[in-house]
């Protein structure tokens, strides 16, 4: 296999790990503060609300995320009335699916977090006069993060891999780069190169979240 041909489908194969990014950095920057709303909705004193919330979470995470993805792609627009408003581009639908899947997952996340903080916490702040605004922010999250983040790191690295769905859903991304150079030149060549960019991807994440752990843990 010559190195020419290695760099004419790299190229493609590279603009697709662009779109895998792209969509990795949008859903991990908007899912972890939505699944934490989740969190904090799940555990209101407010009943309809946390009712709400629990059952999109048993939603998101019980039907497989290619499904809703499908849903929302190619489902959406097929609604009476109201679908030929709900047409959107792929790729931001791709996105919204995404964000919407993990945001359950990362609120589950989250709440084990919160469990496993001691309550005793809570009543010494309050002996102490604080707030609950200020229990939250200076003792609970703190702590909630340090725990959560191996979680928040693994499912992170999930998520990459689950860009390959969008495949399924004709957005242009690495797998389908390397699925039409293997069909054109009959070649598994493709397919190799694909997984070195992933395990490139999850190994720059996995050093991210390294240093980010001995970080917290020392500070």
């Amino acid at each position: 296999m010559s190195f020419d041909y290695l760099l004419s489908i790299l190229k493609p194969m590279l603009e697709g790990a662009q779109a895998t990014i792209i969509l990795f950095i949008v859903a991990i920057i908007v899912s972890i503060p939505l699944g934490f709303l989740l969190t904090l909705a799940v555990r209101s004193s407010i009943k309809p609300l946390a009712w709400l919330a629990n059952t999109y979470i048993y939603v998101m995470r019980g039907t497989p995320l290619l499904l809703q993805l499908l849903f929302i792609v190619f489902g959406l627009p097929l609604i009476p009335v109201i679908g030929e408003y709900l047409v959107i581009d792929r790729f931001v639908a791709a996105c919204l699916g995404f964000i919407l899947n993990y945001a359950a997952y990362f609120a589950e996340i989250f709440r084990g977090g919160l469990l496993a903080i001691d309550k005793g916490q809570y009543e010494a702040s309050k002996v102490l006069g604080l707030s609950r605004w200020h229990t939250m922010r200076h003792i609970v999250l703190p702590q909630m993060f340090r725990i959560a983040l191996p979680a928040v790191a693994n499912e992170s690295v999930t998520l990459v891999k689950d860009t390959a769905l969008l495949y399924a859903v004709a957005v242009p991304e690495l797998l389908h780069f390397a699925q039409t150079a293997v069909n054109r030149d009959f070649t598994i060549v493709p397919f190799l190169l694909a997984g070195i960019i992933y395990l490139l991807i999850t190994l720059c994440l996995t050093l991210f979240f390294k240093w980010l752990e001995r970080r917290l843990r020392f500070d």
